[in-house]
């Protein structure tokens, strides 16, 4: 075999291992020309740019994790990736922005984290859900044809986490319950992060994954997007 030849086959099977290695199929629910919005709190906000800097306009947390993956795997599929999360943000702070912020952008898949804000201020745990509850029926109603991706809020036992666990933990399960019910209603994908987070502690510490009890290291960040992709890929076979 000629060199040049040779070379062309090495660079050939070096790209078919690094799409192997990145997914070698596309996310079904990932069609072509498919808007992709990541909306929720500061764990999706990821402390993203406000400007159409694309260095910084995702963040850097599970959001961005997945738009670098996906994006530079298929590019010929030409995902448009966005993010509209706002650290400290309820329930009640997604809907006073929801038309402008994601009504307006169109998606066709939009995944929303949110609930550990609520948590953490006492928000009645009917108030959270009624008014999560309607942004998904304005939202269908919208888009019938939308994906949707719901993840349920989590913690870990981390810093002041640790101070009346027991109590935290029960509250955030209560939650995690609202958000799979929602999901079952509205025909989500639901992504089990505790459980994600709950399965990596038993290969490093609580704090290697969250630094705070609340917000994601960058290892942390991975878990999320790993388990947002493994769900979000079996749910849409």
């Amino acid at each position: 075999m000629s060199l040049p030849r040779l070379l062309l086959t090495t660079l050939a099977s070096a790209s078919m291992f690094l799409l192997s290695s990145q997914g070698a199929e596309p996310l079904p629910a990932f069609s072509p020309e498919c808007r992709i919005l990541f909306q929720g709190d500061s764990i999706a906000d990821g402390n993203r740019g406000r400007t159409a800097d694309p260095n910084h306009i995702l963040g850097h947390g599970y959001a961005f994790i997945i738009a670098a993956k996906h994006g530079a795997a298929f590019p010929s599929h030409n995902l448009t990736f966005l993010n509209r999360g706002i650290s400290g943000n309820k329930v009640s702070d997604l809907a006073a922005r929801w038309q402008k912020d994601t009504l307006d952008l169109k998606p066709d898949l939009l995944s929303i984290l949110i609930g550990v804000n609520d948590d953490g201020r006492d928000v009645p745990m009917a108030e959270y859900e009624a008014g999560y509850d309607k942004l998904l029926t304005e939202t269908k109603a919208a888009f019938p044809s939308v994906k949707l991706v719901l993840g349920e809020p989590f913690l870990l036992p981390v810093s002041k986490k640790k101070e009346n666990w027991e109590a935290a933990k029960a509250s955030i399960e209560q939650r995690q319950a609202i958000v799979a019910q929602l999901a079952a209603k509205h025909g989500a994908a639901l992504v089990k992060y505790q459980q994600a987070f709950d399965d990596a502690c038993k290969r490093a510490p609580a704090n290697y994954w969250i630094w705070d009890g609340v917000h994601p290291t960058y290892a942390g960040h991975q878990v999320m997007a790993d388990a947002w992709e493994a769900t979000v890929r079996a749910f849409w076979k």
